[in-house]
């Protein structure tokens, strides 16, 4: 009685746990999304800057980086902003265009620390009402229960060894 009490439990667990994935996987997309627009909106400023003196985005860095100390520092600056542009906006492209459960493992594989972070901290658990939330449910609760098995498979194997080199 009380092994399937357990058993229904750590499946709840694991339900509960597993379900909020679908719910982290969009609050993430959503704020990398918004980071993707603000970098998106820098990137074509300065090329719109660049493009109204008649240089190209890499002809505007190369006469940054000539303009002393901070002109360096600051297109260096601009060149690594650049590039996170790109990286996270290819993220998002891949999150988009993943199903739901590649979603979750992609979201997890590829995610920007500081994104990642903040939306860690202002995660807000939602009750799953989509099938994507019901199916990642379903494997938590599989999974929490399949693991109190192995867990209670494992107990009973060294109560048998124990008793049995007890004798021996």
């Amino acid at each position: 009685m009380i092994g399937r009490i357990l058993g229904v439990s750590f499946g709840l667990l694991g339900a509960a746990t597993f379900s909020q994935l679908p719910e982290f996987t969009q609050q993430y997309t959503q704020r990398l999304g918004g980071a993707v627009d603000e970098l998106e909106q820098f990137v074509a400023e300065f090329d719109t800057d660049a493009a109204q003196t008649g240089l190209s985005r890499g002809e505007a860095l190369k006469q940054l980086a000539q303009a002393g100390q901070f002109g360096a520092a600051r297109a260096e600056t601009i060149t690594q902003t650049i590039a996170r542009q790109e990286r996270l906006s290819a993220d998002l492209n891949a999150l988009r265009s993943a199903g739901p459960w590649l979603r979750v493992v992609h979201a997890g594989r590829s995610a920007d620390a500081d994104i990642m972070q903040a939306t860690y901290a202002d995660f807000q658990p939602a009750v799953p009402l989509t099938a994507e939330g019901a199916g990642f449910a379903a494997a938590g609760f599989a999974g929490g229960a399949g693991l109190l098995a192995v867990l209670r498979a494992m107990m009973r194997r060294l109560r048998r060894r124990g008793f049995a080199g007890a004798s021996g």
